[in-house]
């Protein structure tokens, strides 16, 4: 997140108490995977808070570069494959669980390739206009980036629930923003906004709570 330590690590503390709640919501186990997402925003904003600190020098920098790591792995290396996971498991019917699969595959694929260059190259991590920046040559790529939106966001726009759909709209028009006034610093800057948005999924579990859970095939 953009300017200190201290943002992430009160960003993380809201969306922890946010993500505590919607999990309160669930009532299937097909659930459980959709509602952590904002749970897992909350801890992924608090590594990046260390990440501060090792680049601020309140820290060792060997901190900011584990830390740091900890962040690439979840934002770029799990993401592409969770989200279209937790969408494929959410889905109530097998003809809906069937559109997601291709998303799934995809976010497989790519979060393969992912995670074999994270361990392959080195991540260079600095800070330019009070946003981190991480860079790694093999994942610095248009084609990365685009099989990466494809699985994070289109599995979203193909789900049968509304909401999901406005969760991923919320996040590509987030996506579109970063990548033009800030595109040096998508990692970092995508993963907080869409943090923010994962409000999105509370709303839908509190609204949804009567009606629920779906009758899986």
């Amino acid at each position: 997140m953009c300017f200190s330590a201290t943002a992430n690590f009160v960003g993380s503390t809201v969306l922890g108490a946010v993500g505590v709640v919607t999990l309160t919501r669930v009532k299937h186990r097909r659930e459980w995977l959709f509602a952590s997402l904002p749970l897992l925003f909350a801890l992924h904003q608090f590594i990046e808070g260390f990440v501060w600190l090792g680049l601020d020098g309140i820290l060792s920098p060997a901190v900011a570069h584990d830390m740091g790591a900890a962040f690439m792995l979840y934002a770029q290396g799990l993401l592409p494959f969770l989200l279209p996971l937790s969408v494929f498991l959410f889905e109530p019917t097998a003809q809906a669980r069937q559109r997601m699969r291709p998303f799934l595959i995809l976010g497989l694929g790519t979060t393969l390739y992912i995670l074999w260059a994270l361990t392959a190259f080195p991540t260079q991590i600095f800070v330019k206009e009070n946003t981190i920046v991480y860079i790694n040559q093999a994942t610095n790529h248009e084609a990365v980036a685009v099989l990466y939106v494809i699985a994070t966001c289109g599995s979203l726009f193909f789900s049968k629930i509304k909401p999901m759909v406005l969760f991923g709209a919320a996040n590509l028009a987030i996506l579109l923003v970063v990548m033009e006034v800030r595109r040096y610093a998508f990692t970092s800057l995508w993963c907080a906004y869409a943090a923010v948005a994962s409000v999105i999924i509370l709303a839908y579990f509190w609204k949804t709570h009567g009606s629920r859970p779906f009758q899986y095939a």
